[in-house]
């Protein structure tokens, strides 16, 4: 009976160093998503901002330190995939999230099997 008490001692600890490493990491996760749908919004209103300005425009492109004259169309299209590279970051990072919170529901339901068991145990034993 004391060697169970201290594997349920064990898992306890141990559940609740996974638990808050598992909520740091979601906590992380949450920060990198919302950075990222703010770079994407950024990049959203520079192309809705640009959308009325005439073909002979001249523009330039953000790379680095310095600007490079662009086209329109051409800075068009750099807009949009770093948009498009946005929502695949996000996407990803909301499977992150998923898979963490899965494992930490994971752990949790196996620490309830393994006190259950302890408590179908100690039934006939009283």
């Amino acid at each position: 009976m004391a060697q169970m008490d201290m594997e349920l001692k064990k898992a306890f600890t141990e559940m609740q160093i996974n638990k808050l490493d598992t909520t740091k990491k979601i906590n992380m996760i949450d920060m990198k998503c919302d950075m990222v749908k703010t770079g994407k919004q950024k990049y959203t209103l520079t192309e809705k901002s640009t959308s009325n300005l005439t073909d002979d425009t001249r523009v330039y492109m953000s790379v680095g330190r310095m600007f490079l004259l662009t086209d329109l169309d051409n800075m068009r299209s750099e807009l949009k995939s770093k948009q498009d590279k946005c929502d695949k970051a996000i996407e990803l990072l909301e499977k992150k999230k998923e898979f963490l919170q899965k494992s930490l529901k994971d752990q949790e339901d196996g620490l309830r099997e393994l006190v259950q068991q302890r408590k179908e145990a100690d039934a006939p034993a009283k």
